[in-house]
Protein backbone atom coordinates (compact mmCIF):
# COMPACT_ATOMS: atom_id res chain seq x y z
CA UNK A 1 0.00 0.00 0.00
CA UNK A 2 1.39 3.34 -1.05
CA UNK A 3 0.20 6.25 1.08
CA UNK A 4 0.04 9.69 -0.49
CA UNK A 5 -0.29 12.75 1.69
CA UNK A 6 -1.28 16.13 0.42
CA UNK A 7 0.62 19.21 1.64
CA UNK A 8 -2.46 20.21 3.64
CA UNK A 9 -2.50 16.89 5.53
CA UNK A 10 1.22 17.11 6.27
CA UNK A 11 0.87 20.71 7.43
CA UNK A 12 -2.00 19.76 9.75
CA UNK A 13 0.09 16.95 11.24
CA UNK A 14 2.98 19.37 11.81
CA UNK A 15 0.68 21.87 13.55
CA UNK A 16 -0.73 19.15 15.81
CA UNK A 17 2.76 17.92 16.68
CA UNK A 18 3.90 21.47 17.50
CA UNK A 19 0.85 22.10 19.71
CA UNK A 20 1.43 18.87 21.62
CA UNK A 21 5.05 19.71 22.49
CA UNK A 22 5.65 19.26 26.17
CA UNK A 23 7.55 21.75 28.24
CA UNK A 24 8.73 21.57 31.83
CA UNK A 25 9.09 23.95 34.73
CA UNK A 26 12.53 23.66 36.25
CA UNK A 27 12.92 24.87 39.83
CA UNK A 28 16.38 26.06 40.89
CA UNK A 29 18.07 26.05 44.27
CA UNK A 30 18.54 29.27 46.22
CA UNK A 31 19.80 30.25 49.65
CA UNK A 32 16.67 32.21 50.55
CA UNK A 33 13.61 29.99 50.73
CA UNK A 34 12.94 27.41 53.44
CA UNK A 35 12.00 23.82 52.69
CA UNK A 36 8.57 24.43 54.17
CA UNK A 37 7.95 27.41 51.89
CA UNK A 38 9.06 25.52 48.77
CA UNK A 39 6.89 22.53 49.71
CA UNK A 40 3.84 24.70 50.36
CA UNK A 41 4.25 26.57 47.06
CA UNK A 42 4.72 23.35 45.05
CA UNK A 43 1.58 21.88 46.64
CA UNK A 44 -0.40 25.02 45.88
CA UNK A 45 0.89 25.93 42.41
CA UNK A 46 1.78 22.53 40.92
CA UNK A 47 -0.80 20.43 42.77
CA UNK A 48 1.88 18.19 44.26
CA UNK A 49 0.99 16.04 47.24
CA UNK A 50 3.14 16.56 50.34
CA UNK A 51 5.54 13.70 49.55
CA UNK A 52 6.09 14.74 45.93
CA UNK A 53 6.68 18.36 46.97
CA UNK A 54 9.16 17.30 49.64
CA UNK A 55 11.04 15.06 47.20
CA UNK A 56 11.28 17.90 44.67
CA UNK A 57 12.52 20.28 47.36
CA UNK A 58 15.23 17.79 48.36
CA UNK A 59 16.28 17.25 44.74
CA UNK A 60 16.51 21.01 44.20
CA UNK A 61 18.57 21.37 47.37
CA UNK A 62 21.04 18.58 46.59
CA UNK A 63 21.14 18.63 42.77
CA UNK A 64 20.64 22.37 42.19
CA UNK A 65 17.49 22.00 40.11
CA UNK A 66 14.51 19.75 39.48
CA UNK A 67 11.73 19.50 36.92
CA UNK A 68 8.57 20.10 38.94
CA UNK A 69 5.82 20.12 36.29
CA UNK A 70 5.43 19.12 32.65
CA UNK A 71 2.75 20.13 30.21
CA UNK A 72 1.86 22.59 27.51
CA UNK A 73 3.38 26.06 27.55
CA UNK A 74 -0.11 27.52 27.99
CA UNK A 75 -0.63 25.49 31.19
CA UNK A 76 2.86 26.05 32.58
CA UNK A 77 3.25 29.79 32.00
CA UNK A 78 0.87 30.94 34.77
CA UNK A 79 2.26 28.29 37.13
CA UNK A 80 5.83 29.44 36.53
CA UNK A 81 4.75 33.04 37.10
CA UNK A 82 3.14 31.99 40.40
CA UNK A 83 6.36 30.24 41.48
CA UNK A 84 8.35 33.38 40.67
CA UNK A 85 5.81 35.56 42.49
CA UNK A 86 6.27 33.32 45.55
CA UNK A 87 9.99 34.10 45.49
CA UNK A 88 11.19 30.85 43.93
CA UNK A 89 13.62 30.63 41.03
CA UNK A 90 12.09 28.77 38.06
CA UNK A 91 11.91 28.77 34.29
CA UNK A 92 10.12 26.93 31.50
CA UNK A 93 12.28 24.75 29.27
Amino acid sequence: MNAHFSPEVLEEEMVQTKQEKKYQIVLFNDDVNTFDHVIEVLMSVCQHDALQAEQCALLVHYKGKCSVKTGTYKDLEPRCTALLDAGLSAEIE
